[in-house]
């Protein structure tokens, strides 16, 4: 039988070298949240100094021990702002670190500051107002990717290139169209920031730990104090309501496939065998042993940290799945999700801003593709059926044989002789060769949302004004 002295070893082997000191230092590591919740410090004192003028303007607490508190905060932020604050790990999170530093600073009256409210609720309008600051944040930013894409598309409303299905030349279009279908999306992504403001402008203070409180609070006067529109209406749901972080992941993931769908095109049309677009020396890098090479290194960036955001979204998802009402200590573990995914969006965002601003776009190189693989099809089909009076599945019949005879030829259709083409279909005359060049196919698209150039500058026009 092992004496004790043997036993402690082998319980702190079990516990693994880095817990030396057993059970209590795993608690300690696993409880603790200073490590990343600290970031939430302004929204933290902001909130507090809500709580205590209310407080104090309902006679719970006294005006002097109200100045004391608001005083003591303020001192705090100014400390946490220069780096001369002291977090303790010991403490836990960031409210109590600033809750014991606000009791050396002014004494007894600090221990006034939590009356009527739990760290439950405190730690919920903590988050709440980090989101909602970030999610402004995010409708800013996306703003400034619009601009830069309307930018775009305005200088090449008629610059002609191949529009894809299937990655496979379809029809021309222009680059200025093509910029405008990511205005659309992030235009959507933007749209959603707005509705995720919306939903979650409700302030939770005062719900406490999940009953609410017998003290005689206004609810009202802490939610517009802190720029909300109302408070929360059910203090249960309050404290354990994680949505608004989840739609901001959710928002945060569609706006990340947008980016990543747009990075992907981006990595494509860089590489010599398209060479519609070159990136500036900003957003690439070379080749450690390959001197010829440059690689949109930023783009393929972006569009990875999409798995992230991605992953923390399914993470958060999780996490929350199956909990009881109402608060349980798993939430602790949303906000490195949400920080993580952040920053990957801010940063994605604003990259790709950067590269659609610097990028040059070889015109030339898109046209000339643009009249590849037999691009202008449609147009001769939909001449036939305009022309020729054709139902449009026979004048599809036609137009397929005349395909075939150009690729057998090696030509386009445009050099197909009018002979060739009549054997094909007698009604063809010539002024059919009117529709098959790139530039008269994009001119004709004029249908609302449609590739001419006329739409295409009505579009931008509609965007700039709601931008």
């Amino acid at each position: 039988m092992a004496d004790d002295n043997t036993d402690t070893k082998s319980s702190n082997q079990m516990w693994g070298g880095r817990f030396a000191s057993g059970p209590d230092a795993i608690m300690e590591e696993i409880n603790a949240s200073i490590g990343f919740d600290k970031k939430l410090f302004a929204q933290d004192i902001r909130g507090s100094i809500a709580h205590a003028t209310m407080l104090a303007h309902q006679g719970i607490i006294s005006a002097d021990d109200k100045d004391k508190i608001v005083h003591g905060l303020n001192t705090i932020l100014s400390e946490i702002e220069s780096g001369n604050f002291e977090f303790s790990r010991q403490l836990e999170d960031i409210h109590m670190n600033v809750e014991a530093r606000l009791a050396t600073l002014i004494g007894p009256a600090a221990g006034r500051l939590h009356t009527a409210r739990s760290r439950n609720d405190q730690v919920a309008l903590d988050f709440r107002l980090w989101v909602k600051e970030e999610l402004e944040k995010t409708e800013q930013m996306l703003t400034g990717l619009i601009a830069a894409f309307l930018d775009r598309a305005e200088e090449h409303a008629e610059s002609v290139m191949p529009g894809f299905t299937h990655l496979q030349t379809a029809q021309p279009v222009t680059f200025g169209h093509h910029c405008m279908a990511y205005v659309e999306m992030f235009g959507r992504d933007r749209s959603r920031v707005r509705h995720a403001i919306e939903h979650l402008d409700e302030s939770p203070i005062g719900a406490a730990a999940l009953a609410g409180t017998g003290y005689p609070i206004d609810r009202h006067m802490t939610a517009k104090a802190l720029g909300f529109r109302e408070p929360t209406r059910n203090s249960i749901d309050t404290v354990s309501d994680r949505d608004f972080a989840i739609e901001f992941l959710s928002i945060a993931a569609i706006a990340g496939m947008h980016l990543s769908r747009l990075a992907e095109e981006i990595v494509i049309w860089s590489t010599p065998q398209f060479g519609f677009v070159r990136l500036s020396d900003a957003f690439s890098t070379g080749s450690s042993i390959m001197p010829q090479k440059k690689n949109p290194d930023a783009a393929e960036l972006v569009r990875a940290k999409t798995g992230r955001i991605n992953g923390s979204l399914v993470a958060l998802l999780t996490i929350m799945k199956g909990l009881p009402l109402a608060y349980s200590k798993d939430m602790q573990e949303d906000k490195e999700q949400v920080f993580d995914a952040a920053e990957s969006l801010e940063l994605a965002i604003a990259a790709m801003t950067g590269m659609m601003r610097d990028m040059t776009v070889n015109t030339a190189r898109m046209k000339a593709a643009a009249g590849s693989g037999y691009s202008t099809a449609t147009d001769l089909a939909d001449w036939l059926v305009r022309e020729a009076g054709l139902p449009f599945r026979d004048a599809h019949h036609v137009t397929g044989r005349a395909v075939a005879l150009a690729e057998s030829k090696g030509c386009d259709l445009a050099e197909l002789p009018l002979s060739d083409l009549q054997a094909i279909h007698p009604d063809i005359t010539d002024k059919v060769y009117d529709v098959l060049t790139v530039e008269a196919s994009v001119a004709s698209r004029k249908s609302f949302g449609g590739t001419a150039p006329s739409e295409v500058c009505r579009q931008i026009a509609f965007w700039r004004a709601r931008n």
